[in-house]
C-alpha cells in the first residue's frame, strides 16, 4: 500500500512533535540541529543528500556547518527511523511511517529524483519466509526501483521529433 507524504505545514509540525515525543519517551535528545535536519526533509519535495541539507541548513542559520554535524543528526534520525536513506542516490527521505520496523520500498524516478515510499505486508512476509529458508539474519531492508513516474511519463518529451 502506498503512503503518500503529506508535507502541509499541520503534517511537518506533527512529524516534528511525534520525533520528540519518541525521543523523550525513550530517554534521548531532540536536539535542535536533528530538528533542523529532519524538518529540512520533509519540506524538501525530493530526497536530499548530506552536502544539500549541509547547504540549505547553512543558508537558513547564515553560518557554517561542519559536515560531520549534520552527518550525526542523520545517523541518530536513521537509528530513531525517523529518516531512510535511498542507497543508490546517497540521500535521504523522512520515514512515512516511522512507528514499526518494516522493509523500506522506494519508488525513485530517474527523471525527476522524486521518490515514493510504500508498505507491503506481502513483500514483507516474502523477505522474511526466503531469510529464514537461508538462515539468514536480516539486519536492513530497503528495496529500491527505479523507473519513470507517472508525472513524467505523462509530460511530452521535447527533444522528440514530432
Amino acid at each position: 500500500m502506498h503512503i503518500p507524504v503529506d508535507r502541509s505545514p499541520d503534517t511537518i509540525t506533527a512529524a516534528l512533535a511525534a520525533a520528540e515525543h519518541v525521543c523523550a519517551s525513550r530517554g534521548l535528545r531532540f536536539t535542535p540541529m536533528r530538528r533542523l535536519v529532519l524538518e529540512a526533509l520533509w519540506r524538501s519535495e525530493q530526497p536530499l543528500g548530506a552536502y544539500d541539507l549541509i547547504g540549505q541548513l547553512q543558508r537558513r542559520l547564515q553560518r557554517r556547518l561542519a559536515p560531520p554535524t549534520v552527518y550525526r543528526a542523520l545517523d541518530f534520525l536513521m537509528e530513531q527511523k525517523f529518516v531512510a536513506r535511498i542507497e543508490s542516490r546517497n540521500a535521504f527521505v523522512p520515514c512515512a511511517h516511522p512507528d514499526h520496523d518494516h522493509t523500506c520500498v522506494f519508488f525513485i524516478c530517474a527523471c525527476c529524483g522524486t521518490s515514493a515510499e510504500i508498505e507491503d505486508p506481502k513483500v514483507e512476509a516474502l523477505f522474511a519466509h526466503q531469510a529464514a529458508a537461508l538462515g539468514f539474519r536480516i539486519e536492513r531492508r530497503v528495496v529500491e526501483l527505479q523507473g519513470t513516474c507517472a508525472t513524467c511519463a505523462s509530460t511530452p518529451d521535447p527533444t522528440s521529433a514530432g
